[in-house]
């Protein structure tokens, strides 16, 4: 199959030609909904969102920002956590919601997603059509622009490994060195000479390098031109399990014990090769004021031992703790139980104000870490109801692929940590900041209060940005943001930036920077 590397990406044969953008100023009744992400603490103030159908008018929209000297930010589902987006300096917003197409391109020989679409949206298209799917993530609502960029996970991840690793090309509308708005395609291909353009988008994050309006998506060892066999089949079905312990069950030995056992099944069980890869687990810690521990488990029915592999992992996460949990089974269609444990249009509050931070984890917490993640979550003197750390099943496939492959450079890590808080009232922000921050901080005493990369450790997800990670006073490990997000790679996505970004037309608060600028960043959004 030969490679399109085209400089202008067309429409595809016989498609109908789409209409123009829609844009919305102050006074749409529209406005206030679209400067708004899912983190209600950030509310932009642009002067115009663009809503674009196409790559030529991404670049018509971005021509008219540079003419004016406007800042530009892009948006695809919304779901940044930071202010990427909505800071005060943004003046023109690119959304890309509009774009929402799924379709087999007989040119790529590739399923092309627009970024618009979202995460269920995607699932299912190519579900319906071809019975296939990504390894993609449980929120439904998230866009595919950020989704894949950052490299992209999710309960088929250690079957199939991340988004990225199926990622075979993109359409990016970026800004050269003399101002000019081009749009170009780059692919994975040895022989492309913009194979750096793909690369820097299989885990470099959204928002660094252009705009990215289309991804084309085949995996690597597939042949043929049927789409229903370029990319994973979905499984047929999926065997559930949801168990439950409350916090009158959890005193500090019987948690450590179910979590300590949790973690330390991963680490056993998540190497490349592994037979309990398709088996996916995440542990859901909740702030007493909020519920107790929850454990959502899940096999793919494909495995004729998927049952008894399930039940065994069950037995191992609560073995020793002296608890009885409530545990919920089910065998569903896998369609429908891809959406189990999975959030829908918003985060966990309706109009909530969040902060979210992450860790790559290789190794089970320390009997000192689980003591402080007890204390923290039992705290009498803070009301958390929706403050909530996950640990997510990792590895598998994920870690068959080399550190620089991609850009998503952690490779060899058996969890996935998220730690988030999520609240209705501005007055209460720095209530919710500081219980979210203590914790996180006193977990990772030992390493400056950050996961920074080690024997224990590796660093930090760009899809759940954090800007404490770059404020020196709050991350005291010696290891720069950059390191805990991109770790080697960081240099060639920064000569990336050079080549396709040079005037850093696109750029927020952890945003890579280019060689000869320095590495701080804005201050907003944290």
């Amino acid at each position: 199959m030969t490679a399109v590397f085209g400089a202008e990406a067309a429409t595809a044969p016989g498609a109908p030609v789409p209409s123009g953008p829609v844009v919305v100023d102050r006074q749409d009744p529209r406005y206030a909904e679209l400067v708004r992400g899912d983190n209600h603490r950030f509310v932009g103030q642009p002067d115009r969102v663009v809503l674009v159908r196409s790559a030529q008018q991404a670049a018509e929209a971005l021509r008219g920002a540079l003419a004016t000297g406007s800042r530009v930010a892009v948006r695809s589902g919304g779901h940044c956590p930071e202010a990427f987006v909505a800071g005060s300096d943004v003046r023109v917003v690119i959304d890309l919601s509009l774009m929402t197409d799924v379709s087999y391109d007989p040119r790529m020989n590739a399923v092309a997603i627009e970024a618009g679409a979202t995460v269920g949206h995607v699932y299912k298209s190519l579900y319906r059509n071809w019975g296939v799917t990504l390894p993609a993530g449980v929120c439904t609502a998230v866009g595919m622009g950020g989704h894949i960029t950052g490299g992209g996970y999710g309960p088929l991840s250690r079957l199939h490994g991340l988004v990225a690793d199926h990622l075979y090309a993109v359409e990016v509308v970026h800004v050269d060195r003399t101002g000019t708005v081009r749009t170009q395609v780059a692919t994975r291909e040895p022989d492309d000479p913009n194979r750096d353009l793909w690369w820097a988008h299989t885990g470099g994050g959204g928002g660094n390098f252009g705009i990215v309006t289309r991804f084309w998506t085949r995996s690597k060892e597939t042949t043929g031109t049927d789409p229903a066999g370029l990319l994973p089949r979905a499984p047929g079905a999926l065997r559930i399990a949801m168990a439950n312990w409350s916090w009158d069950q959890c005193d500090p030995a019987a948690f450590a014990r179910i979590t300590g056992n949790f973690m330390d099944w991963h680490a056993e069980h998540s190497a490349h090769g592994t037979p309990f890869a398709g088996l996916f687990a995440s542990l859901w810690v909740r702030h007493r004021t909020g519920g107790g521990l929850t454990l959502f488990a899940q096999h793919v029915d494909d495995d004729p031992e998927a049952e008894a592999k399930l039940s065994g992992f069950l037995r191992a996460v609560n073995a020793g703790s002296g608890t009885e949990p409530f545990v919920l089974r089910k065998h569903l269609p896998w369609l429908t139980g891809s959406r189990f444990m999975g959030q829908a249009d918003s985060g966990p509050v309706m109009g909530a104000r969040l902060k979210t931070k992450a860790a790559y984890l290789r190794t089970a917490y320390s009997e000192e870490q689980l003591a402080t993640l007890h204390r923290w979550f039992t705290k009498e003197d803070y009301f958390g109801r929706e403050s909530l750390m996950m640990l997510n099943g990792y590895g598998g496939a994920i870690n068959a692929v080399g550190p620089a492959e991609t850009s998503s450079a952690q490779r060899d890590s058996v969890i996935k940590a998220a730690y988030s808080a999520a609240w209705d009232d501005p007055a209460e922000d720095e209530r919710h900041l500081a219980w979210l921050r203590g914790l996180y901080e006193e977990l990772f005493a030992d390493t400056g209060g950050v996961p920074a990369p080690g024997p224990r450790t590796d660093g930090s997800y760009i899809n759940y940005p954090d800007t404490d990670l770059a404020d020196p006073a709050r991350n005291t490990s010696g290891a720069p943001w950059h390191d805990l997000y991109y770790r080697d790679n960081y240099p060639a996505l920064q000569r990336v930036k050079e080549t396709w970004d040079p005037l850093e037309v696109f750029r927020h608060a952890l945003s890579v920077r280019l060689p000869s600028t320095s590495a701080a960043p804005a201050t907003e959004g944290s």
